[in-house]
């Protein structure tokens, strides 16, 4: 929801624009590009390019759940999933157990939704869900374990996972806090909406 700009941020961009032209500075019409405050844009957009770098650093991972199945998971890659506003990643999977004869391959489908983690000043993964886990030969049979074992390594490893962190300067001008308010994800990138505090 947009809000009005406030009556103080009014009386600073009037002295701002008045002064400006004692101090030698043009400022365009073009910059006053956005309702929220002429030098904040008001929104971030980041690319596909930028969640699967950012996802990317935490891979390769292994990892033994329930002392019954080691996991390796290898090779996300990220999609976006604007009719319910999730982010996908999908992940190369490698099973092995006491309880199978031979390890075995499969692929993990996570989604989650995206939040905004004020201490942190990051957007993170939030609420990771597995939609589909699919294996083949004879860890069909483990099918119930291993999609257990496969939600609880997503919860672990992906819970408030930073996909993008803000440099302060980024939420802050002239004396005036903004935070991160929004989150939608498009097609083709996330768009983070700006808010003051």
């Amino acid at each position: 929801m947009t809000r009005p700009a406030a009556p103080a941020r009014r009386r600073f961009l009037l002295a701002a624009l008045t002064g400006s032209g004692a101090l030698g500075i043009t400022v365009s019409l073009a910059a006053c590009a956005t309702p929220t405050f002429p030098f904040i844009p008001s929104h971030y957009t980041f690319s596909q390019q930028q969640v699967q770098d950012a996802v990317q650093r935490k891979f390769p991972y292994q990892r033994t759940v329930s002392q019954v199945f080691d996991i390796a998971l290898t090779n996300p890659v990220v999609g976006f999933l604007p009719d319910t506003n999730r982010v996908s990643v999908k992940l190369d999977a490698r099973f092995a157990s006491p309880f199978m004869p031979q390890p075995v391959d499969g692929v993990f489908m996570l989604s989650s939704e995206l939040a905004y983690d004020a201490a942190s000043k990051s957007v993170v993964l939030r609420s990771p869900n597995v939609d589909n886990v699919s294996v083949s030969g004879q860890a069909q049979a483990y099918t119930q374990q291993i999609n257990a074992a496969a939600g609880l390594l997503a919860t672990q490893l992906l819970t408030n996972y930073p996909i993008y962190t803000f440099k302060p300067e980024q939420l802050q001008f002239a004396g005036v806090n903004y935070e991160p308010g929004t989150i939608t994800i498009l097609t083709n990138g996330i768009r983070v909406q700006i808010v003051e505090k």
